[in-house]
């Protein structure tokens, strides 16, 4: 089981806003923010729920790969709000809405590409 994920970013500020503004709707939130003194070089910000920061951004070096993040979403209604909002907030289609039912029958996801390219999605496994 994982406790937390971090990804790099090249724009601090950027990135927090568009995290800030897609994962609300899946009720994911900043927990805690770390300066880069604080760490000895890499400012970042910790989202999460119920007080446990568990994907972080950090404006460290820049990475040549990009990752694939997917976040648990408990309605195909909030699937569909966090693509509209992460849109919204400058992100780049990388899969509407939809049933991707090669994973299995149940699978309701979204994909955006941030500002860094990573793919971020929002799944929910349950039936209709």
């Amino acid at each position: 089981m994982l406790d937390h994920i971090g990804i790099h970013v090249r724009d601090l500020d950027r990135s927090r806003s568009f995290y800030a503004a897609a994962l609300a709707e899946l009720g994911i939130t900043v927990v805690m923010e770390v300066s880069a003194d604080q760490t000895g070089g890499v400012a970042s910000v910790g989202f999460g729920a119920d007080g446990n920061p568990f994907f972080w951004i950090g404006n460290g070096k820049a990475t040549t790969s990009t990752s694939h993040i997917a976040f648990t979403a408990s309605s195909r209604a909030l699937v569909d709000a966090f693509y509209k909002a992460a849109i919204a907030a400058g992100g780049r289609d990388n899969g509407a809405p939809g049933l991707r039912p090669h994973y299995h029958p149940a699978y309701y996801g979204a994909f955006v590409l941030d500002m860094d390219g990573n793919n971020i999605e929002a799944v929910c496994h349950k039936p209709e």
